[in-house]
């Protein structure tokens, strides 16, 4: 398991945390082209990480990050460390969309007057796919474990997030490849920089990977699911091939339906899609299962179990609501997925999703979220006492 088996129930949460304002806005004119003071990012970033870092120890959270603050996104980040990348293309909407006109353009008006970087418009793959800014990514993880040392400890562990190779494959589209398990591979072994330097520098792997839900409703929205999960057995694939010869216990994985507020009723089921996912030789699988879509499919795990090294990290808790879910709740939940997983050493908490996956498009205000991680951490006490 990531982080040892203990007596009570560790705490930890997806990856992205809410960004400064100013930091959003240089991040913002970047993604437009407009000229920004590079220096400047970089001192803001290494700022905020600083301070979440710290809100995280003060907040309970016992495995946390560096809140994805020196990046703009959870993906689109890569074409400044990569080269290949160049244009960009308009992101094929989901058929949920299509079926609620009303709630799409009520979204389309709310989001039109956010200052954030969009993931609607990513670039493509025009060229070949190589990781060139090491730097960059060892100044992030080097910048983490400063701030890390600053707080002289309180935490159990630390995890760093990096993108699936499939979601960077489908939603930064292929232009240059002959094929799309080519564009994986490239991706994928590209993306191993990250993979091979979160655990050389001691930290957790935590590889984010939505496109396993997600693009259900997207890509294949318009194909048989079959099709799809032959799409997530590729990736599960070519993330075994990227992660062979790393300790499978310092690496989880993330799976999420997309971080997002909408109906959600085209998302697929969780039992289509969990046999192939628990293939990954990872320690553990984090899902969302907190929100009103999927809270439900936690009984999945009695009938398809995870395999026995694995473990469960369970969302408690929603990134898309304003509700601060009561502690009681937290507890409710992680005492319904031990029953379903069958030993409550193998589950931790967390949050179903990152809370500002693309700058400035998180939903939640900074004060309800760190609200909502000590409700996580008081929640995982309450079902310990419980469960142990």
């Amino acid at each position: 398991m990531v982080t040892a088996p203990t007596r009570r129930i560790l705490t930890t949460h997806a990856g992205s945390l809410p960004r400064p304002q100013r930091l959003v806005q240089l991040y913002a004119h970047r993604v437009n082209g407009e000229p920004v003071d590079e220096a400047r990012i970089t001192a803001e970033g290494e700022a905020a990480t600083r301070d979440v870092v710290a809100r995280q120890r003060d907040a309970g959270i016992d495995i946390p990050s560096d809140g994805e603050q020196v990046r703009e996104a959870f993906f689109l980040y890569v074409q400044r460390r990569m080269s290949g990348f160049g244009g960009q293309w308009a992101r094929t909407g989901s058929r949920e969309f299509d079926n609620y006109p009303e709630f799409a353009e009520a979204r389309r008006q709310t989001l039109a007057t956010k200052t954030a970087v969009s993931n609607f418009t990513p670039p493509m793959a025009i060229g070949p796919i190589v990781y060139e800014d090491r730097a960059a990514n060892e100044a992030e993880i080097t910048g983490f474990k400063s701030a890390l040392a600053e707080v002289g400890g309180g935490f159990a562990d630390a995890f760093m997030t990096a993108p699936s190779p499939g979601i960077v494959a489908t939603a930064m589209k292929n232009q240059y490849y002959p094929d799309d398990q080519a564009y994986l591979d490239a991706v994928a072994e590209a993306l191993k920089v990250e993979y091979e330097a979160a655990i050389r520098h001691g930290l957790i792997l935590q590889i984010d990977a939505p496109d396993l839900a997600l693009e259900r409703h997207l890509t294949y929205a318009d194909r048989p699911v079959s099709d799809f999960v032959a799409f997530v057995e590729r990736v599960v694939t070519t993330i075994n091939k990227a992660i062979a010869g790393l300790p499978r216990d310092r690496v989880r994985l993330h799976v999420c339906w997309g971080n997002y507020e909408a109906p959600h009723d085209q998302d697929v089921a969780l039992r289509d899609i969990l046999p192939a996912i628990r293939e990954a030789d990872v320690s553990a699988i984090m899902m969302p299962f907190a929100n009103a879509r999927h809270q439900h499919e936690i009984k999945v795990f009695r009938d398809i179990p995870l395999a026995k090294h694995q473990s469960l990290i369970v969302g408690c808790i929603d990134t898309t609501s304003s509700f601060v879910e009561h502690p009681e709740v937290v507890a409710d939940r992680l005492e319904r997925a031990a029953e379903m997983i069958g030993d409550p050493t193998r589950i931790m908490a967390s949050t179903d999703c990152g809370f500002d996956t693309s700058a400035g498009m998180g939903r939640l205000t900074s004060d309800v979220v760190w609200a909502k991680l000590r409700s996580l951490r008081e929640g995982a006490d309450l079902a310990s006492s419980r469960l142990f």
